[in-house]
């Protein structure tokens, strides 16, 4: 199984945790992490998520997200196939860096797509699932 998650994913357990549903993704996400950690999913890297944490100001949850892309089964580099794919998915209404994200996920034949952005998921994609690390490890505990 292969998944790809947005940066909205690798920024969650940094959000102030006093939600429940903040709280829950957060132990999700290191749930899913720790999958990673032990073979049973095959992670998918992207440009675009080293864009993103480039951007980001905090020295230390820059490193600890960087830290994921060495243990990526692959890394997707820009091309002129994403570019066409993520101006495909713009087109759906989804924003620019989210459409990139989307379209890596896709070409890299990912299974699954998973972000907390709850403004992805009433997009019409259907060549990745996307998916809430919440509803991804009920999912994924279900077929064990």
């Amino acid at each position: 199984m292969r998944v790809y998650l947005d940066n909205c994913c690798y920024n969650r357990p940094f959000d102030k945790q006093t939600s429940l549903v903040v709280r829950l993704e957060t132990e999700a996400k290191l749930r899913v992490q720790e999958l990673i950690r032990l073979g049973k999913i095959e992670l998918v890297w992207s440009f675009v998520l080293d864009y993103e944490n480039s951007e980001n100001p905090f020295l230390e949850k820059r490193e600890s997200i960087a830290f994921w892309k060495r243990l990526a089964f692959c890394n997707v580099r820009m091309s002129d196939a994403i570019k066409e794919m993520a101006f495909e998915y713009a087109k759906l209404g989804l924003r620019q860096k989210d459409a990139a994200h989307i379209a890596c996920a896709e070409y890299s034949k990912a299974d699954y797509f998973l972000t907390t952005d709850k403004k992805i998921f009433n997009k019409p994609v259907t060549a990745v699932v996307l998916i809430n690390p919440i509803d991804f490890i009920r999912r994924f505990s279900d077929d064990q």
